[in-house]
């Protein structure tokens, strides 16, 4: 008799993924799982009435605003970014459209006024200083959370009637928010779509490069700058070589003017970011960059000179050498106009870059341009400046250039003393010839009071 088969096991039933369990699910912070989850039609309605109750605005700043109704929109809104997390596949569009249309009612909105109109711009290190935070932070966090997640997850063509250049703008003039928090989600939201929707790329670039246009020419009044700027280190990290004329004319039309603005010290540190990059791509982009450096030189603004000196230093270090020689001396005369400044930290930070052993061969190659230039400036640092530590940096730095070259030295402090002795007699000539025609004058006076007194 042949041997009795095992009997299959009944395989258990799946758990169904229902609403509520995908709520727990999440909640718990179990291992996710593969899931393919499908809606009943209860479910999706219930879903919908989620949705139609986030779409319910709170200020938080009204008193007559429920409390409870607010952590119930919350707790809501957290429930629907269960759904999109563990949710396989696209949602269907009966979902999908109500979902971005509460997102669009929640995110685009009207952006407060300046909390410090007139120091806008006037930015310094300390960023709380100018930091206001939306008090609606509590849900609008949780809507760029589940914002992210959908564009993170559903495939573009899906998305791109919901995501399309009026919602692209309308998510770049957010950028205008006061909270850092915002900012910061919205630097990752907007670089996120950049990478995923790349049918959009060109006019992001465009849109982007507007409002950089905009702060430098029209308001100087922004204060996504620095953020927006940190997209395109990434962007730009992304070009290939050689560098299309689109992204050159980017760099000389955007990026270099954007050193002018009052306020650039707020986003000094992204923006050398992007400028190095780029000369990182092509060296030869140095001459420009430097030049045009040069030309927005601050005049009365410090700290921008500080800031300024330091990217100088950091562009000599990725400098064709082949440029060396033709940089020399724009590049050492701004220098050594900043190490004669009255303010102390601009002329000690102007003498340190002469600690540079890049600088220093830089200056070495054009030795006689930049000689005459140098070395009047240091003498005339020893002889006037108020400052003890910059009469003693100044020192040190003359002793380095004396042993460079003694001899020019020598030679340029004859020349500087020659130029003093014809400045000093042409200013005895001055004198002895105003002299003679005050003297002349007072004589034609005199002569002229007594020709009236003898009529």
């Amino acid at each position: 008799m042949a041997a009795q088969r095992d009997s299959p096991t009944a395989s258990p039933k799946k758990k169904s993924a229902t609403l509520q369990y995908l709520f727990d699910l999440d909640s718990k912070d179990e291992p996710r799982r593969k899931l393919a989850i499908h809606f009943s039609s209860s479910e999706n309605e219930e879903i919908l009435s989620i949705i139609s109750y986030c779409t319910l605005i709170f200020t938080f700043t009204d008193p007559l605003e429920s409390p409870s109704q607010q952590d119930l929109k919350r707790q809501k809104l957290t429930q629907l970014l269960s759904v999109v997390k563990l949710k396989k596949g696209p949602l269907r569009d009966q979902i999908l459209a109500p979902l971005m249309s509460m997102l669009s009612t929640n995110l685009f909105r009207p952006l407060p006024p300046p909390s410090n109109p007139s120091s806008t711009q006037d930015l310094l290190d300390d960023e709380d200083l100018i930091s206001t935070f939306s008090p609606a932070w509590s849900h609008l966090q949780v809507v760029y959370d589940i914002l992210l997640r959908l564009v993170t997850n559903t495939d573009p063509e899906i998305l791109r009637d919901h995501v399309d250049h009026p919602f692209l703008l309308n998510l770049l003039s957010l950028f205008q928010s006061e909270d850092p928090r915002e900012r910061e989600c919205l630097k990752n939201l907007y670089h996120r779509i950049y990478l995923r929707f790349t049918f959009y790329r060109s006019f992001m670039r465009k849109s982007m490069n507007d409002v950089f246009l905009h702060f430098i020419f029209e308001t100087e009044r922004h204060f996504g700058i620095g953020e927006l700027l940190e997209i395109w280190g990434s962007i730009i990290n992304g070009f290939t070589v050689p560098l299309k004329e689109e992204h050159k004319l980017f760099l000389m039309r955007v990026l270099i003017p954007l050193h002018k603005t009052k306020g650039m010290q707020a986003y000094h540190r992204q923006l050398a970011y992007c400028v190095s990059q780029f000369l990182q791509k092509e060296p030869v982009l140095g001459g420009v960059i430097v030049r045009g450096i040069l030309r927005y030189w601050p005049v009365t603004n410090c700290q921008k000179e500080v800031f300024l000196i330091g990217e100088l230093e950091e562009l000599v270090e990725n400098l064709d050498p082949g440029q060396y020689r033709k940089l020399a001396l724009p590049m050492c005369t701004q220098i050594t106009k900043c190490l004669n400044s009255w303010n102390s930290q601009v002329a000690e930070r102007a003498l340190y870059l002469w600690n540079n052993e890049l600088f220093v061969t830089m200056a070495s190659l054009a030795i006689e341009e930049i000689f005459p230039v140098v070395v009047e400036g240091m003498e005339k640092n020893l002889k006037w400046h108020w400052s003890k530590s910059v009469r003693q940096l100044t020192q040190n730095v003359k002793t380095m250039l004396e042993e460079m070259d003694s001899i020019l030295y020598s030679e340029c402090l004859q020349a500087i003393d020659l130029r003093e002795s014809r400045a000093h007699q042409e200013e005895t000539k001055r004198k002895e010839k105003w002299e003679r025609i005050e003297m002349a004058a007072a004589r034609n006076q005199f002569n002229h009071h007594v020709a009236c007194v003898s009529h």
